[in-house]
């Protein structure tokens, strides 16, 4: 269930090259924007999926038997760095209801980490199509914990995933938790982690680069 929207080119691929490349980093509003055109196309390619009903729609000159989605999906991300891509996904879905999560990495000094949730904003999601965004996939953790926090006493009828980046071992974590079944609509998927976890050659650290570096706690 894995989409890998660069596999073949399209614009969409240019765009990621722009987020990692070092010499177009440095525009914040580039960056934030790509990530949002990101949104935007895996909105498309994903609304293809999604179950239609036919309506009448009165036209000055007669009705027309129009095609419309059947349900408007919950748009959720993690702040801050998912952002840029939920506003690209809500531009298209733009009757979509809106969940925000606040999942970062709690460091040790033994350098590993623990998933910490501090805020859930979140409307009912029972028998809603949820899509929750990220634009990086590393080890999975973050993103398994937001999807079970979200989902601990609800039942949505479909989750999918969008990431701009995601590395293999963070898809394999994300199945493995949540199984197979949730479609992963990935930017571009990068081959390994590096020691602390990041996602190589991957783009850096997404949130400081859209919205500026942030004091550790």
């Amino acid at each position: 269930m894995v989409h890998h929207l660069s596999e073949k080119h399209s614009l969409l691929s240019n765009w990621v090259a722009e987020l990692r490349d070092v010499n177009v980093q440095n525009d914040r509003m580039r960056f934030r924007r790509n990530l949002e055109r990101i949104g935007e196309v895996a909105a498309y390619e994903m609304s293809k999926l999604m179950s239609t009903k036919t309506i009448p729609t009165t036209t000055p000159l007669g009705i027309h038997q129009s095609k419309v989605l059947v349900d408007q999906p919950v748009l959720a991300t993690i702040l801050r760095a998912g952002l840029p891509l939920h506003q690209g996904m809500l531009n298209y879905f733009d009757k979509a209801d809106n969940a925000f999560i606040s999942a970062y990495r709690k460091h040790h000094a033994d350098g590993s980490f623990e998933i910490s949730i501090e805020y859930l904003s979140c409307p009912d999601l029972n028998n809603r199509v949820v899509i929750v965004s990220d634009p990086m996939l590393a080890t999975g953790a973050s993103l398994v914990e937001t999807i079970k926090t979200i989902t601990k006493n609800q039942t949505p009828k479909e989750l999918h995933i969008v990431v701009a980046i995601a590395s293999k071992k963070g898809i394999e974590t994300v199945e493995a938790a949540l199984g197979k079944n949730i479609p992963i609509w990935c930017g571009d998927i990068d081959d390994t982690l590096n020691d602390h976890s990041y996602i190589i050659p991957g783009l850096g650290d997404a949130g400081d680069l859209a919205y500026g570096t942030k004091v550790q706690s």
